[in-house]
């Protein structure tokens, strides 16, 4: 029997609008074809040191154990919660979203004792609910999500992490959305531990985890009784590696890191004020350009998200038609609600390297042909005006 040669990889081009992965710099590709060499070779050595000299000015922070763990978001939160938790600890976890369920339910495999207070999805959680729970329960760690993915919510911490520390705890936030398009201060804040993605608002490929430890936290974790139970994200360990003794650890993905080092230089090069300032200006555009044809968000607006843009499906329109002829038509992808949320939004993503004006009204233009295929009634270039004003502004 003859070998069968399956055709080269030849993706389709593709806008990602959607909740995440976003679009990718030419500039990261073309890094992340660069030579590789050895995971303790010099020059990665010199890499890995730039790489968390960047994230700390991202992340807005001094944290020495600032670094970026191997593996996607959901790994740089197994890597939190498990350095900080140790079994029988006491966890509390607010629950908004899909996300921060997931939290909990990492956390209850730590081997915690997980208690959760819970809103409907696309609400944010106010210090007096969170004061009350904190008095009930006396967690060791408290878990929150900054922004999210799943519902488009964000959720101010300052005031949060105050209160979190006025009852001996330490606050674990989920920044996977968040970093890189809105302002992260994890020292002004006082967050004690943190964790992002590279596929959202840095516009890197999937496959590292930025995450960071205040002082307080590293000596939680240097004080812990039993071993992470998992060896594969031990920080005792993985620090080893990313400091001064440059243990091996593991055999880190050379060209992701490549890749990330780009990635970052290109948010420092913009500069984060003027990149917070673009995801801004072009959510305001976009819900200016919905509002004109009759489209809701689904998020209240001081608690919405600029780079994830949640919006109510218009009664009678077939959420996965519209989706499908965006992405087999017009090459845009967008995502589609979670939880309590599916088949009721759509989350459109305005995530670094995708939040463009260029893509705004591309997108408006396009979901104008699509909603009157469905038989929604619109005026013809309402949104587009609506979202030029805008710019015009």
């Amino acid at each position: 029997m003859s070998e069968e040669i399956v055709p080269p990889v030849r993706p389709p081009r593709r806008i990602l609008m959607g909740p995440g992965p976003s679009d990718i710099s030419p500039r990261v590709l073309a890094a992340m074809a660069a030579p590789t060499v050895g995971h303790l070779d010099p020059y990665f050595l010199k890499i890995m040191d730039e790489l968390q000299q960047m994230l700390r000015q991202v992340f807005r922070t001094e944290n020495r154990l600032t670094l970026a763990i191997s593996g996607t978001g959901s790994d740089g939160m197994e890597a939190c919660v498990f350095n900080l938790i140790e079994p029988g600890d006491k966890m509390l976890v607010c629950v908004n979203g899909v996300f921060g369920g997931r939290m909990a339910e990492v956390g209850r495999r730590a081997g915690a004792e997980v208690v959760t207070i819970e809103k409907p999805f696309g609400e944010i959680f106010t210090t007096t609910e969170v004061e009350a729970a904190l008095k009930e329960h006396q967690p060791k760690v408290v878990g929150i999500v900054h922004a999210e993915t799943s519902t488009g919510a964000l959720q101010p911490l300052h005031h949060i992490a105050k209160l979190v520390h006025k009852y001996d705890a330490l606050i674990l936030a989920d920044m996977v959305t968040s970093l890189g398009g809105l302002p992260v201060e994890i020292d002004e804040w006082g967050i004690d531990a943190a964790y992002s993605g590279t596929q959202k608002c840095l516009s890197c490929p999937p496959g590292l985890a930025p995450v960071t430890f205040s002082p307080r936290s590293v000596e939680v974790m240097d004080k812990r009784k039993e071993p992470v139970r998992s060896w594969y994200v031990d920080l005792s360990l993985i620090r080893n590696y990313w400091g001064g003794n440059r243990a091996y650890h593991h055999t880190a993905p050379i060209n992701m890191n490549y890749g990330l080092h780009e990635a970052l230089r290109n948010v420092l090069e913009e500069g984060l004020e003027a990149r917070f300032e673009r995801h801004q200006l072009n959510h305001k555009a976009l819900k200016a350009g919905l509002s004109a044809i009759g489209i809701e968000y689904a998020v209240e607006e001081e608690n919405s998200l600029p780079m994830l843009n949640a919006v109510k499906i218009p009664e009678g329109i077939d959420d996965k038609k519209v989706r499908a002829q965006l992405l087999n038509q017009f090459g845009i992808e967008i995502g589609a609600g979670l939880g309590p949320m599916a088949g009721k939004t759509w989350r459109i993503g305005l995530m670094g390297e995708a939040s463009r004006e260029s893509n705004v009204l591309l997108f408006l233009a396009t979901l104008e042909q699509c909603l009157p295929k469905q038989g929604y009634e619109l005026t013809p270039g309402a949104s587009i005006a609506a979202a030029n004003k805008v710019y015009a502004g």
